[in-house]
């Protein structure tokens, strides 16, 4: 039986305006998602769609303490210009003197809040040569920022505010309004924004999370088997790995809740360790691609075979970002009754589709999911079975029908979920 879920499906609670939800949206964001501290920088980034949320959050965590908020706004009418007028070789550049700036902001202790909210469907229509080499520009200046936060250096969190583009993928029958309000309930209560106490309810689901990880820290298991429908698959994990799920210490020392939401409980795989098939379970969206009925072939911790009824040019693209696109850096276990899954929504956001099935993770690994693990060199990671890439991209192969069991060390097979639901 699913214990993790603390508040009830996706529903609108009734009672608060939607400014007062807004708030203890932003209070969630800064006192349970950064935890920030007295006297911290926040580097803060959104769609501008998103600015009455910014808003609230800088808001919030000026009362929370922090020194400065500075907010880089994204504009996806700029975005789309680019793609439509800009010549040829403009796309193998990106503004890698801006993410610099941002890597000296983290080393130097600032925390980083990123607000979700773009259209996910924004390239559909362009030119996908163009949309890899932008993303792998991007990818390559932002590596730097990237290692800190994906290291845990820093606290660090994502929410997301609702937004019109957003809002039109999700709900197209949907007149414009009507459409981003259901959106904004959606993320409300995924949120636990609709509950009595939001900080409190927080509190409670991390403890439910920590259960989970103290059980198979606990074990060691050696591998996880998934097995169900187009699934076969033995995921070896990494050694020395430690599970983590809701509330994780930085290395800075401040406890925080990278995602917010979140339902999983995750750690890193071995990259020459993955062997077998797998099949996406829901359609992953992907910089304006919907990416449909993803089948893979892996052997010896890489996919040699790889295909999907929709977008297969763009996954295959994906797999060729580096070396490392290829390879797993996170498998993460989610109950097929979590509350994002129990609303029979697809976001068309990772953020919100991982949590609504069990998945894994191409490409980057968490230096975090190892015992010990903020102390490692990339070296000692990579000994131990971290991938390392320019991507992490997860997709999900979870569903009510699938079943998954830990492999101990001498091969012994330990039931963990039965049609996707904990054992």
């Amino acid at each position: 039986m699913n214990d993790l879920g603390t508040h009830s499906p996706l529903t609108h609670s009734p009672g608060r305006t939607h400014q007062q939800r807004l708030e203890l949206l932003a209070q969630v964001a800064v006192r349970v998602g950064l935890n920030l501290s007295s006297g911290q920088e926040l580097v803060m980034t959104a769609p501008l769609e998103a600015v009455d949320l910014a808003r609230a959050i800088a808001a919030e965590a000026y009362r929370a303490g922090a020194s400065l908020v500075t907010t880089l706004y994204s504009d996806d009418a700029a975005t789309l210009a680019r793609f439509r007028h800009a010549p040829d070789g403009s796309f193998d550049r990106a503004t890698g003197w801006l993410f610099d700036g941002m890597a000296a902001a983290f080393k130097s202790g600032a925390a980083r809040l990123a607000i979700a909210g773009d259209d996910p469907m924004l390239l559909s229509a362009q030119d996908p040569d163009k949309v890899a080499r932008a993303n792998r520009a991007r990818s390559k200046a932002y590596l730097p920022a990237l290692q800190l936060i994906a290291g845990f250096d820093i606290n660090w969190t994502i929410v997301s505010a609702a937004t019109p583009a957003w809002a039109r993928s999700m709900f197209p029958d949907l007149a414009a309004d009507a459409a981003v309000a259901k959106l904004w309930d959606a993320i409300f209560a995924a949120s636990r924004i609709d509950t009595p106490d939001p900080v409190a309810a927080w509190k409670a689901h991390n403890a439910n999370l920590a259960t989970r990880t103290d059980f198979l820290n606990a074990r060691r298991f050696a591998a996880l088997h998934f097995q169900g429908p187009g699934t076969d698959l033995t995921v070896g994990l990494a050694d020395g790995h430690e599970w983590v799920g809701g509330a994780s210490t930085a290395k800075n020392g401040i406890l925080c809740n990278p995602n917010i939401p979140t339902e999983e409980v995750f750690t890193t795989p071995h990259k020459l360790r993955v062997n077998g098939t797998a099949r996406s379970t829901k359609p992953l969206s992907y910089q304006g691609t919907l990416i449909e009925d993803i089948a893979v072939r892996f052997q010896d911790g890489v996919i040699v075979e790889a295909h999907a009824s929709k977008g297969e040019n763009v996954l295959r693209q994906v797999l060729a970002t580096d070396e490392g696109a290829s390879r797993l850096g996170e498998v993460a276990l989610v109950p097929a009754s979590s509350p994002i899954s129990a609303s029979g929504l697809l976001f068309y956001s990772t953020l919100y589709d991982e949590n609504a099935a069990s998945h894994i993770a191409l490409g980057q690994a968490y230096s975090k999911c190892f015992v010990g693990g903020d102390t490692m060199g990339e070296e000692e990671l990579a000994r131990r079975g971290a991938n390392r890439s320019l991507i992490h991209i997860d997709w999900m192969i979870g569903s009510a029908a699938i079943d998954v069991d830990g492999i101990d060390a001498d091969g012994a097979s330990v039931p963990l979920m039965r049609k996707g639901e904990w054992v």
